[in-house]
């Protein structure tokens, strides 16, 4: 079983980080909400307030498999301004670990410089942040240890590809199943 944490800031987008929370936790994978504020309580870009199963600075991360960075504004631009998440977005991708962004956030992955020769998609007008990548337009993309998607209404397909990355393909197509996604 992997361990996933997904880190949430004010003014992340509701639907990218909880459908990332609820399909994972439904295969059985060990998903954790984690606050960069400091404070257990985090609100959504639409006044979603949720509380955090962490704050930052009580995770060891070396037990962890995936970092997945949520998009929405501010809050993607609350997550590029933690220096203590980038380092360890860096430090997790170096480690060949898995990232993971959806939105706007695959364009701090770019500023990092952890898209250079990856295929990789985000939120339409942000393409020119994936520094160094081959710009897609799947719903979702995988690529080695980085997986993107394109925004609130691929959530789905993002937290599927995360769940394949970690559980295989099959978990994934279950859930999607059960979900009844697909016909």
């Amino acid at each position: 079983m992997s361990r996933t944490c997904i880190f949430l800031a004010d003014g992340f987008e509701t639907i990218e980080a909880l459908t990332v929370v609820d399909m994972l936790r439904r295969a059985g994978e060990e998903i954790f909400t984690v606050s960069i504020t400091g404070e257990k309580r985090v609100t959504s870009s639409h006044k979603v307030t949720v509380e955090t199963d962490a704050v930052f600075e009580d995770v060891d991360y070396d037990t962890i498999d995936v970092l997945a960075l949520p998009g929405g504004m501010p809050g993607t631009l609350n997550l590029a301004g933690c220096e203590k998440l980038m380092s360890l977005v860096k430090k997790h991708f170096e480690q060949g670990k898995t990232v993971a962004a959806i939105c706007a956030a695959p364009s701090i992955l770019g500023e990092l410089g952890l898209l250079k020769g990856k295929r990789a998609c985000c939120f339409p007008g942000y393409e020119e942040k994936l520094l160094g990548a081959e710009v897609s337009f799947r719903e979702a993309e995988t690529d080695g240890n980085v997986i993107t998607s394109r925004g609130m209404g691929t959530s789905v397909m993002f937290a599927a590809a995360i769940l394949e990355k970690t559980a295989g393909k099959d978990s994934a197509e279950e859930v999607l199943g059960k979900i009844v996604y697909r016909q």
